[in-house]
């Protein structure tokens, strides 16, 4: 039986692939790859000659059958992204899942993160930090994401293209409130930028300027001592129906609430549902 190496690659700065992450892709049986013309050009440029298996979003799940298949057979293969870590935020968590199931062994080759760098030059607090990703470009699921994490203290961290960045920071500025943000774009390149200020100083900034490149937002948490104390269960009510407002599912908003004010989920999703009779 083979091995799945998960190997991570140069965010932007070829500099930065490591003696082991070249010589574990030299030495594989075959590399898995997001896109395949990226990874040609990084392995062009390291001289490594080994043939690529396209595995992406939409042909994860036949193509990771496939791949295990071969693993299971004694094939060595190594799985990249187009920048920095495999798997997150990435299908190939799906392949190190169905390799776990299996009892493929599965070994980390680390590299650059795009998360971690944009948190560590952020100017925020690094103690404690949620990643959330991408939000869905669906209204509602996006609007239930913001909700869900708008009482969080942690530093929160989320991935955006330019195109949508404007609109990401309204709908921030309106479920969070006026915090402080890290937009950290181009890590590693030529044109590596940090901008660190508020999100309605962000929101005029970027309502006059066209975003380009792929940012990291890097956002406070939510201040303990600014979130709403709730004294009794109509004041938690309250909070509930104006997350269900903002387009939360009524059950998550329960139990969001029931969590930071201690009253029972059970009794807030009863008032929920005998106000929507």
């Amino acid at each position: 039986m083979g091995k799945l190496f998960v190997v991570g690659t140069p965010i932007g700065n070829l500099g930065d692939m490591t003696y082991r992450a070249v010589e574990t892709l030299e030495n594989a049986d075959f590399i898995c790859a997001e896109d395949t013309r990226v990874t040609a050009k990084l392995l062009n440029y390291f001289e490594i000659k080994k043939p690529l298996v396209s595995y992406h979003e939409h042909n994860a799940r036949q193509t990771g059958e496939q791949i295990l298949n071969r693993i299971l057979a004694g094939e060595n293969a190594a799985i990249v992204t187009d920048a920095g870590m495999p798997c997150i935020s990435d299908p190939g968590e799906l392949l190190v899942r169905l390799c776990a199931e299996n009892n493929v062994r599965v070994e980390v080759v680390p590299g650059p993160s795009a998360v971690v760098s944009a948190l560590a030059v952020s100017g925020l607090s690094t103690s404690r930090f949620q990643f959330e990703g991408f939000l869905s470009v669906t209204k509602k699921q996006r609007f239930e994401h913001l909700a869900a994490v708008k009482n969080c203290t942690n530093t929160l961290i989320f991935y955006e293209a330019p195109h949508k960045l404007l609109g990401t920071l309204e709908d921030m500025l309106e479920y969070f409130g006026d915090r402080k943000i890290s937009l950290c774009r181009e890590l590693t390149k030529l044109h590596e930028e940090v901008k660190r200020t508020t999100l309605s100083q962000a929101v005029k900034f970027y309502t006059e300027n066209k975003p380009k490149g792929e940012f990291v937002l890097v956002i406070e948490g939510a201040d303990e001592e600014s979130l709403a104390p709730a004294e009794t269960i109509e004041q938690a009510f309250e909070q509930v129906k104006a997350l269900v407002a903002k387009g939360m599912r009524g059950a998550d908003a329960c139990k969001q609430i029931a969590k930071a004010t201690g009253f029972s989920k059970g009794d807030l999703y009863g008032k929920l549902l005998e106000e929507t009779k």
